[in-house]
């Protein structure tokens, strides 16, 4: 990702920083040194150090008194406790989506699923173009919805969530069948406003993806639940 100074200097210093940690070039526990990243980018302190609030408050750094800040941690247990607290999450927006969709909605509930599936049948497919486009679908979601403070947790939780997935890339391309399976059982379920029903497909689903990541995360153990 090659830098380029927008007209919001620390939100674009966050996500180059935050594609870095995403990516694995920052590693897990690296610290971050202000003064390194203003003189390599060319801006002041006070940017970077506004990005890095906004990198907090994405779960992808963790800012200590006296210390500084560091990459957040990825591994196993950690994994684990961002993905529990994000399954209930998503299980909250499909609940309120039951309840909230109007007839206008669906149309465009139907072409998020469509465009996921897309990007899954691409000849090679590109698990982070399919992240995005679950995302997509997510904020279709979220709009529909209206619930300005859901949105912003979810919206927070997407950069944590998409380095999660870069690391266990091999594994979830593997899963992608699944993926569309998901969307479109989920959708079907939203639409015939069943709570219960949209309730378990994200719990199915959603256990299902946390397996893979703490697969990828600790290769020599398999997950207890």
């Amino acid at each position: 990702m090659d830098f380029q100074v927008p007209n919001t200097l620390a939100e674009q210093i966050a996500n180059y920083l935050g594609d870095r940690i995403m990516r694995g070039v920052i590693q897990p526990g690296e610290r971050i040194h202000e003064a390194a990243v203003a003189a390599e980018l060319k801006v002041s302190r006070a940017s970077v150090k506004e990005a890095l609030y906004t990198l907090e408050r994405w779960h992808l750094v963790e800012i200590t008194p006296r210390k500084g800040a560091a990459a957040t941690m990825l591994d196993a247990h950690h994994a684990a406790e961002l993905y529990d607290v994000y399954m209930h999450l998503l299980i909250m927006l499909a609940r309120r989506l039951c309840e909230r969709w109007q007839e206008p909605d669906r149309l465009a509930l139907i072409r998020g699923v469509d465009n996921v599936t897309a990007r899954m049948q691409a000849g090679s497919p590109d698990v982070a173009a399919v992240v995005q486009a679950s995302f997509e679908m997510m904020d279709e979601c979220c709009r529909v919805v209206n619930n300005p403070y859901l949105s912003e947790a979810l919206s927070n939780f997407k950069p944590a969530v998409s380095r999660a997935y870069f690391f266990s890339a091999d594994r979830y391309r593997q899963n992608l069948d699944r993926t569309g399976v998901f969307f479109t059982r989920l959708t079907r379920a939203v639409l015939a406003r069943d709570a219960d029903e949209a309730e378990k497909q994200v719990t199915d689903f959603a256990n299902n993806q946390k397996q893979l990541i703490l697969q990828a995360l600790s290769p020599d153990e398999a997950p207890s639940n």
